[in-house]
């Protein structure tokens, strides 16, 4: 099949969060398997506009970026939309169209109602998950939310990444839910998994070898819940004064959280890293004791997977994906999205070093079945109903 995927970011263009990641193995692993792959991305300083990375051809697109995200959105559709037409010139139509999440919406619109393209579109989360499970008034919520709406509307068919995300986009937007399909997302375990001395890149950080070290890592905004683990660290120091956490990525609360951890003076138990590269990120998941995801709102959690990898015990607040892959006391532990339960599960893990090794044992098994050969016979199956076979 010639497949056209869409998305505001990819590993081999410009990186925001986990989006980046699944897109870019998913087109990976779809050349692997013998499909023509395009993907229609946002140009990056100092980037070309076209190169052919790992089986995968990249259409980089400039475009101006407007006034507002909605502005945006709208002129990278166009963008995309016009070299999209630029490459079948030169190639061929392509078979179907794969956008991903609603920023995509208005090239769905021009290629699915005007043109009567073939659409798939996956919704990575919801404007509603991604405020923390809340509605919003303001006008920018309002209009995210009626693009998320409208694509699911005219797409032939919908994925979403957990049966939680597709009960809310049920919920939310009255997709039918026959149109949806929820397919998890996948990681290759062995780009994680990593043989180092967790000493010596606890000290490259500053740390004590032997201290235990708790991580965060993702975007520092409501929806991750990074405060929510600031909130917990008090009472983790009353429990155990030698835990030290980091925090690895950026987001518009971060320099907020930096502030409120010296006010509450546990600064000297806390690093805030910013946006960590691949590597670093994958010799801080090898390094770290604990890793902590306190999501409000999490539709499927890729962090999981990846702690999962490394063989990472997790502490895990029990909202969408994270809740619904994770079996409570057995590969993760489950906790409320408060301080206090946060607390209390990193608490009792600190205290049980054979439990510790029993979750993360579990975890190294629980992810086999988030591999790309599972994922992609699901979502082979859900491209033949958008094409009508």
């Amino acid at each position: 099949m010639k497949i056209a995927m869409l998305a505001w970011e990819s590993l081999h263009s410009v990186k925001v969060g986990g989006l980046s990641i699944v897109v870019t193995r998913m087109a990976e692993e779809l050349s692997k398997r013998g499909h023509d792959v395009h993907l229609f991305t946002r140009w990056g300083e100092n980037q070309t506009e076209y190169e052919y990375v790992n089986g995968v051809h990249y259409h980089r697109c400039k475009f101006d970026p407007g006034q507002n995200l909605i502005h945006f959105s709208h002129n990278m559709s166009m963008a995309f939309v016009t070299r999209l037409k630029e490459v079948e010139k030169a190639r061929g139509k392509f078979d179907i169209i794969h956008g991903h999440d609603w920023h995509v919406v208005d090239a769905i619109h021009e290629l699915k109602v005007n043109e009567g393209r073939p659409v798939v579109l996956t919704l990575h989360s919801t404007e509603y998950g991604r405020n923390g499970g809340t509605f919003g008034d303001w006008w920018e919520y309002r209009e995210v939310s009626g693009k998320e709406w409208y694509g699911a509307y005219i797409a032939d068919r919908v994925t979403a990444v957990s049966n939680a995300l597709k009960n809310e986009v049920y919920w939310l937007y009255k997709t039918p839910a026959d149109k949806i399909d929820a397919i998890p997302n996948a990681v290759d375990a062995r780009k994680y998994y990593m043989k180092l001395d967790p000493g010596k890149v606890k000290e490259k950080y500053g740390v004590h070898p032997l201290a235990p070290t708790i991580l965060f890592i993702g975007r520092v905004d409501h929806q991750k819940g990074p405060d929510l683990l600031v909130e917990a660290i008090p009472k983790v120091l009353a429990h155990r004064w030698d835990v030290k956490f980091i925090f690895a990525g950026d987001g518009g609360a971060r320099s907020w959280l930096e502030g409120k951890v010296n006010d509450m003076g546990i600064s000297q138990s806390t690093k805030f890293l910013g946006w960590v590269p691949y590597w670093g990120y994958v010799e801080l998941l090898n390094a770290v004791d604990i890793v902590c995801i306190p999501s409000r709102n999490e539709p499927f959690g890729i962090v999981l997977l990846e702690a999962w990898s490394t063989g990472r015990p997790v502490v895990a607040c029990d909202v969408g994906g994270l809740g619904e892959n994770i079996e409570n006391f057995v590969n993760g532990l489950k906790v409320y999205p408060n301080p206090d339960s946060i607390a209390w599960g990193l608490n009792y893990l600190l205290d049980n070093p054979e439990a510790m090794k029993q979750i993360a044992e579990k975890g190294m098994e629980s992810v086999k079945k988030f591999n790309w050969s599972n994922v992609l016979d699901m979502l082979m199956e859900t491209y033949k109903k958008a094409l009508g076979k």
